[in-house]
This record gives structure tokens, C-alpha cells and sequence, in this order.
């Protein structure tokens, strides 16, 4: 699968053929030639495919993968600053920590859109039920990009080890 770096490299070949394609319809328009129109198609199709290949360069296709994360999905996304995952409520500390990275590795781009100033944070939650007909939502954790990443760690991680306690003291759900 192509790589974000290899769509941006063959969108400059792209541009360039495209431009190509310009000087070509452009002569042909100069000199009157019958199928000057049919360039004209040719031209604004390339232009077409040098924006979807520089498009395809933001956003890589594969997800990220890291050792020790299960499997989460999004429930809730504003296309801004805020993403809420739903975890199992069955999780540990270093599941939690590595689904964390793993779900900051894959939603936080540099495409999300944002108030200037914000930052963008990923919530994880679960629902339990401490009795039956109840049902409550517990937050576990979140994770932010840090503001400064020259200074360690890129991801500020933060979970709430007391919700975590209270997991395992109710009933877990299969949400």
C-alpha cells in the first residue's frame, strides 16, 4: 500500500504532466488545430487526478498497530477537537494506555479541522451497569497531543485509575 510520502511524490509528476497537457492544448489552440477541445477534456482530467493524489497524501490508509491495544471503535467524532472510543469494560491500565496511542496514531492527523488554539482529545470510554435496567458511562482515560513535542513523550496520556477500580466492581456490559 502506498505510503502519504509516495502519494505526494507522484503527485508532482502528476502536476507535471498536467501542465504538459496545458502547453499542449494551449499550442493548440494557437495554431488551430481540430481537436484542440478534446485536450481541453484531457487537461482539466489530469487537474482532477493531481488533486486526488495530492488528497490521498494526507491521510494514510493503513491503521496503525500497536503491540498490547485491543480493539476499540469510535462512537463519536466532531471532526475538530473532540473523539470519544468505546473500550470494553473488561480493560487493564496498559491495554488502556496502548489502545490510547494506537487510536491517537490513527485519528489524530494533521487534516482534523479546529478552533486555532484548540487541542484535539480522545476520550475512551465504557458502559457498565451496576444494576440491572442502569446503565452508566465511564470514562477511563484520554489522550492529547502534547503542545511542545521536543519534550519527550509526543502524547500526553492521562488515566483515571479510579474509574478503573470502579470497573471491575460492576457488572461489565456488552456494549
Amino acid at each position: 500500500m502506498p505510503t502519504p510520502a509516495e502519494f505526494l511524490e507522484a503527485t508532482k509528476w502528476f502536476a507535471a504532466a498536467t501542465l504538459t497537457m496545458a502547453l499542449i492544448t494551449a499550442i493548440a489552440f494557437a495554431l488551430g488545430w481540430g481537436f484542440r477541445f478534446r485536450l481541453v477534456g484531457v487537461t482539466s482530467f489530469m487537474g482532477v487526478l493531481t488533486a486526488g493524489m495530492f488528497g490521498l497524501s494526507f491521510q494514510p490508509f493503513t491503521q496503525t498497530v500497536i503491540e498490547g491495544a485491543i480493539p476499540y471503535s469510535t462512537v463519536y467524532d466532531s471532526g475538530a477537537s473532540q473523539i470519544v472510543i468505546k473500550v470494553p469494560a473488561t480493560i487493564t491500565e496498559p491495554q488502556l494506555e496502548a489502545t490510547l496511542r494506537q487510536a491517537a496514531s490513527n485519528l489524530l492527523k494533521p487534516s482534523r479541522l479546529g478552533i486555532p488554539g484548540s487541542v484535539a482529545t480522545i476520550r475512551a470510554r465504557t458502559i457498565v451497569h451496576p444494576e440491572p435496567g442502569v446503565s452508566q458511562l465511564v470514562y477511563v482515560g484520554q489522550v492529547q497531543p502534547q503542545l511542545d513535542p521536543s519534550h519527550g513523550d509526543p502524547l500526553n496520556i492521562t488515566l483515571y485509575r479510579g474509574q478503573l477500580a470502579t470497573l471491575s466492581a460492576a457488572t461489565p456490559s456488552v456494549d
